[in-house]
């Protein structure tokens, strides 16, 4: 079976009060960026996963997972 990886960004983001357009302008990215990455249509760089991270007071691996 192949992996993919898949996220809880948008469950992050939302609890934490924040809009795709808010989470996009905090760590330099476009708001459409953002919605990819949430809906899984585009893998984020390394650096933009640690971004994504930082603003949202998680570790990488608590945003981020392998699922089959």
């Amino acid at each position: 079976m192949a992996e993919h990886l898949t996220n809880r960004l948008k469950e992050l983001r939302e609890a934490r009060g924040l809009t795709q357009a808010q989470l996009a302008e905090a760590i330099g990215v476009s708001r459409k960026t953002v919605n990819t990455v949430e809906n899984g249509v585009f893998v984020p760089s390394t650096i933009i996963a640690l971004k994504l991270a930082a603003v949202l007071g998680e570790p990488v691996e608590a945003l981020f997972f392998l699922a089959e």
